[in-house]
């Protein structure tokens, strides 16, 4: 992976831009710094429903001298002795330094001069938002390569950017292959497999920043897979070829991928299950991966890999995975010349939990559907006893 890694920062280095909605810029990647036009709040703000005052009037007796709308600037101004009604998120009006609780007042006056008691000793500044406390004019706010979650496109609309440039999404042609492969919609005849890999894929696309580009099923055929190629380095910025990339004879992915540009395979073949005979190439700046064609193997090598991947190419580090640590409940077996990464179904309570292999085989989907994430045990260990504790990397 270092090498595609290396050669990654090379050939993406000032991926293209566009402008999009920022309403619609969910998991989107931030192409520019974004530097804030005004202070936030631009002005001070109660934090509850309660009075303004000037907080050397408390403990006290105040007078009320009105009420500031919601929405609206006012006019009233604080003195000693003074204080103006306001609610959660509204202006603080002129002169008062400090809000106390409507809860810790009482009110002795209901008619004529109203006037309330409070027995609350405030310090300046309580229970108010300063003008700017939470972002200044002019101040970065945001730096490129973010990715903009909820709360970026919060902050963003919170500052009246309506729109934002982001970087474009990767486009990444999935191809699938195998003449025993049809669309999931068939009726299978014995000796045919549906084809899950291509949903399953564009899923995990879409997810990590992506737009899967669905070249359907192709042939065992070499001219099928030349087409494809050239179609795919034409139309998109990355290829994952889905089976036909194991050492077999029969295999045509790795001819065809070093036909396809400079430098070309990188590697062939890692020390990795479930996937080991994946495969990393860069043809002409764009990253091309050759997956197993099980299922098991291909979301996985896909997770470990590809997904990453999409996120450099984006200019991005990839999000954090979840991880949790949990305890095997029985022994597991592994071949110690490989980084074998398996499936588990967590129980228990979080700081107790439980990590359960569940057995599968790498062409059998259900395995991952009962687990709730994946474990790993590490390349020259070949058995991993019951209370392991291990990092256990969760599903999305």
């Amino acid at each position: 992976m270092a090498k595609l890694n290396a050669a990654l920062n090379a050939t993406h280095a000032f991926p293209p831009t566009e402008t999009v909605a920022t309403t619609l810029a969910n998991n989107r990647v931030l192409a520019r710094d974004v530097t804030s036009p005004v202070a936030m709040p631009e002005f001070r703000r109660s934090t509850v429903d309660g009075y303004a005052v000037k907080a050397g009037a408390t403990p006290g007796v105040l007078r009320v001298i009105g009420e500031v709308k919601m929405g609206e600037l006012t006019g009233l101004r604080i003195k000693l002795g003074d204080a103006a009604l306001v609610h959660t998120g509204g202006n603080i009006p002129a002169g008062a330094d400090a809000v106390v609780m409507v809860e810790q007042t009482r009110a002795l006056d209901m008619s004529g001069l109203a006037k309330i008691q409070t027995q609350a000793q405030l310090s300046a500044g309580e229970n108010i938002i300063r003008e700017g406390e939470d972002v200044q004019a002019g101040e970065v706010v945001m730096r490129a390569s973010a990715r903009l979650r909820e709360p970026e496109i919060g902050g963003l609309l919170a500052l009246g950017m309506t729109e934002i440039e982001v970087v474009r999404q990767p486009r990444v042609a999935l191809i699938a292959s195998g003449d025993e492969v049809v669309p999931a919609s068939v009726n299978t005849r014995p000796g045919q497999v549906r084809n899950i890999n291509t949903p399953m894929l564009l899923a995990l696309v879409a997810r990590n920043g992506g737009v899967g580009l669905d070249y359907g099923i192709l042939p065992d055929r070499r001219d099928a897979f030349e087409q494809a190629a050239m179609r795919a380095m034409r139309e998109a910025d990355a290829v994952v070829f889905m089976a036909g990339s194991s050492m077999s004879e029969r295999d045509l992915t790795p001819d065809v991928v070093n036909s396809m540009g400079k430098p070309g395979i990188l590697v062939h073949g890692i020390a990795f299950r479930p996937g080991k005979p994946t495969l990393f190439a860069v043809c002409d700046g764009k990253p091309v991966f050759g997956l197993p064609g099980n299922p098991i193997s291909a979301l996985v090598t896909a997770s470990l890999f590809v997904a990453p991947t999409l996120w450099r190419m984006q200019g991005a580090p990839p999000p954090h995975p979840y991880i949790l640590s949990a305890a095997l409940s029985r022994d597991v077996k592994s071949p110690p010349d490989l980084e074998h990464w398996f499936p588990v179904k967590l129980g228990g309570e979080l700081g107790s939990l439980k990590a359960e292999p569940v057995s599968t085989k790498s062409n059998l989907i259900f395995g991952l559907v009962r687990a709730d994430g994946l474990a790993c045990a590490p390349l020259g260990v070949d058995h991993l006893s019951a209370g392991t504790v291990l990092d256990v990397r969760l599903f999305p």
